[in-house]
């Protein structure tokens, strides 16, 4: 076994994913396209490692959000998620406060972890990466903690490790619960998409797979 193996201390999170602080988000919109639909509702989670070395939600945050001006709502999309744009008790505020409170949440776990920069944890991650790059755009953000494009799919995590692909279908076959009838809340959403994260990566660790130290002969 090299120095360098003896000494990394994996029950540290900033040498679990290369320095990287993952960090689960999801996102509601009023449609598909991130330039030009609105952004409604966001929700993020940081994690952290227990004293095990395991895994675990930490920080999270909320918000609903009022459409940016000139944004286009998709009366199908607002079909869909159920968000009553105009309802004065969602307390929505603007895109810049939304952004800017969650980065700076981002931005002191990344640093409380000591890791370099922080990643997108998401269900079909691209989608709602591609949300929060877009407003983080137009309100000019100049500390944005995220890699500009590498994400963690859990969509595609758990299909590999599942066969599943749908969040509850996933977090069913990982044994955790899961209401219809809050999905699409963008909370409900991450919190769960959370456990499902923690949970894969903790069970990976349990099976042997990380770390992974090659003995020497």
């Amino acid at each position: 076994m090299s120095e360098a193996q003896e000494t990394i201390n994996y029950n540290l999170l900033k040498h679990r994913f290369r320095g990287y602080l993952p960090v689960v988000i999801d996102v509601e919109t009023a449609g598909l396209n991130a330039k030009t639909d609105a952004l409604l509702e966001l929700a993020a989670i940081t994690l952290k490692m227990d004293d095990a070395g395991n895994l675990v939600p930490d920080q999270k945050c909320h918000f609903h959000i009022h459409p940016f001006e000139g944004a286009n709502i998709d009366p199908e999309s607002i079909k869909f998620n159920g968000i009553d744009i105009d309802n004065p008790l969602r307390g929505a505020v603007s895109e810049n406060i939304a952004i800017s409170e969650m980065f700076k949440m981002v931005r002191k776990a990344q640093k409380d972890a000591d890791c370099q920069r922080s990643i997108i944890v998401a269900h079909n991650a691209s989608f709602d990466h591609g949300f929060v790059m877009a407003a983080a755009q137009r309100m000019n953000a100049k500390r944005n903690p995220f890699h500009p494009f590498s994400t963690f799919d859990t969509a595609t995590l758990s299909g590999f490790m599942f066969g599943q692909t749908v969040l509850v279908k996933a977090c069913q076959a990982a044994k955790i619960p899961f209401d219809s009838q809050q999905a699409h809340s963008a909370l409900y959403d991450t919190e769960r998409t959370a456990e499902l994260f923690c949970y894969m990566v903790n069970h990976l660790k349990h099976l042997g797979g990380f770390p992974h130290v090659i003995a020497e002969n």
